[in-house]
């Protein structure tokens, strides 16, 4: 019970002390990276969420309607 109150302690202290010691850090100078040509990509994220989204509503309808096997299975369910 002891060692969790400590543990205890010592996270809340961790939470407690990292964003002033993050800011204490020396600062460094944050430089962005040259993007020398567009991505492959461009404008193709929206097409594969798309497909996506289909998907997960055409998993949705056959979860639905799956054929309506609702016998009981437990074996006090005939009495």
């Amino acid at each position: 019970m002891r060692l969790g109150k400590v543990l205890t302690a010592a996270a809340a202290v961790s939470l407690v002390a990292t964003p002033a010691l993050a800011q204490a850090a020396p600062s460094v100078e944050r430089i962005g990276a040259s993007q020398s040509e567009d991505s492959e990509l461009a404008g193709g994220s929206g097409i594969i969420i798309a497909v996506l989204a289909a998907a997960a509503v055409i998993a949705a309808i056959v979860v639905a309607v799956d054929g309506g096997d609702d016998d009981p299975v437990s074996p006090c369910a005939d009495n």
